[in-house]
């Protein structure tokens, strides 16, 4: 089954906060960080099972992938 990934308008919305917040310091880094967490969400549609289960929802079809801190 192939899965499709959708963006919500609140997490581009966030995805740019957090990459213009990243900017203020360094444009160089900030371009790193959107392309890894790019590559990080287009491994979702292959892997959909990949990452583990958010322990506050105890949802096996609730998972969350974590890119550094």
């Amino acid at each position: 089954m192939a899965y499709k990934i959708t963006w919500s308008p609140r997490a581009i919305a966030n995805f740019e906060d957090i990459c213009s917040y990243i900017a203020k310091d360094s444009e160089y880094y900030a371009a790193i960080f959107a392309k890894k967490l790019n590559a990080i969400v287009k491994t979702i549609p292959r892997f959909p099972k990949a990452g583990r289960v958010v322990p506050e929802y105890e949802d096996n079809n609730l998972r969350e992938k974590i890119y550094r801190n």
